[in-house]
């Protein structure tokens, strides 16, 4: 494979140099972000690196840019280069200047045969094994499943995510989980909270276990408070049950969006003060979470006023064009009656699967007169962009 970054071809003529050229990576940091070889400042050349004289070859997984190859049968894309004579594993992309995705590296010390295999029990594999870039200038993103973190890559014209990392002489709100009818529901509190000083604003997240104990969430709820870009809320973060009730639950499920309505919040009244307001409660998503949380606004709007749907998995329940079997939700909203709530819809420019939905879903919301915040953020299907969207979301629906 052809040499892109002018660094490494500089250094493939000069192996011997290889050790002044770490030094110069490890106080810069990874990736490698150079000029775009076109020409066009809206673009940069983008290295991975990976430091390794002992592997036959080093797949870099970079979250969404190549990930629709695996569909493919194909982690050719994902294969590094090394650089001849050196311990420099590399491979460049050209990338928009605004882009931000998760990434990790897999080591392979066995053929190419092995480091290729496509199978799901052999991609599963490389991703419980792969690793995060220990040079990476951004941040890291926790994984669950005993999973190592991945690295997170943020070029310099991506969305700022100034509330993320934790700060000194920010008070911390109390964090704690509870069983719910059976259900965990991970809890924050707003530093300070008392409860009778309610009601508090509310916002219900799904998916709670990446929310909590993986992302800690909690970080950017504490600052969003302590600089006050949101009212004093109480965040419920609702756990899933397991792969299979996840998919009942989070498919327009009637029943577990009434329990959120009529079993959750009132617990949450009775437990921490919070507002029965329609207009100061939020209910949030990812994917399939996405979805629901724009179906607990259509069915219970006089509970949930706001919702925040991220990368919304609006195709459902096929993933055929708008027509008489696909797109099922948005279908309601341009049927029905206008409803007092509103949106904040994002989705990424690299999710392929999920933009023509969402931007329809937008479309119809639009004409139908509904107040919609939409944005399309450069990035894929990958909570490194959503962490961030998730604040901007709360300020936006809680903020005003």
């Amino acid at each position: 494979m052809e040499i892109q970054s002018p660094a490494l071809r500089e250094l493939a003529d000069d192996p011997r140099a290889v050790e002044a050229f770490w030094q110069r990576v490890k106080a810069t940091g990874t990736p490698l972000v150079e000029p775009d070889p076109e020409g066009n400042d809206a673009w940069r050349l983008v290295t991975f690196l990976w430091r390794d004289d002992s592997a036959s070859h080093v797949l870099a997984l970079l979250h969404t840019v190549t990930d629709k190859d695996r569909h493919a049968h194909d982690l050719t894309p994902h294969l590094m280069t090394n650089v001849p004579g050196t311990d420099v594993w590399a491979i460049s992309h050209r990338l928009r200047a605004d882009h931000r995705a998760s990434y990790q590296f897999s080591v392979h010390r066995g053929t190419r045969e092995d480091a290729l295999r496509t199978d799901r029990r052999s991609w599963l594999r490389v991703l419980d094994e792969a690793l995060p870039d220990p040079l990476a200038a951004g941040p890291s993103l926790a994984a669950r499943d005993g999973r190592n973190p991945s690295s997170v890559m943020e070029l310099p014209d991506a969305p700022a995510q100034g509330w993320a990392a934790v700060r000194e002489n920010v008070p911390r709100g109390a964090r704690g989980a509870a069983e719910v009818d059976g259900r965990r529901v991970g809890v924050h509190l707003p530093a300070g909270h008392t409860t009778g000083d309610g009601p508090y604003s509310v916002a219900v997240l799904l998916d709670g276990e990446m929310w909590g104990p993986v992302l800690d969430f909690g970080t950017t709820l504490d600052n969003l408070h302590h600089d006050g870009r949101i009212p004093p809320t109480v965040t419920l973060m609702v756990e899933t049950m397991g792969r299979d009730r996840r998919m009942a639950d989070l498919s327009c499920s009637e029943e577990f969006v009434d329990w959120l309505a009529d079993t959750l919040l009132p617990w949450a009244a009775r437990e921490y003060g919070v507002t029965d307001d329609p207009a100061r409660t939020v209910v949030a998503g990812q994917s399939a979470g996405g979805l629901t949380a724009a179906f607990a606004a259509f069915r219970r709007p006089a509970r949930f006023g706001n919702a925040l749907s991220q990368s919304g998995s609006f195709w459902w329940p096929d993933g055929t064009e708008f027509d008489g079997g696909s797109e099922w939700l948005t279908r309601q909203f341009a049927t029905c009656e206008k409803l007092p709530v509103r949106f904040h819809l994002e989705v990424g420019l690299q999710e392929w699967m999920l933009l023509p939905q969402n931007r329809h879903l937008r479309n119809v919301l639009e004409a139908r007169g509904y107040d919609v915040d939409y944005r399309e953020f450069n990035g894929g299907h990958d909570y490194a962009c959503w962490r961030g969207g998730l604040a901007d979301g709360l300020v936006g629906l809680l903020g005003s």
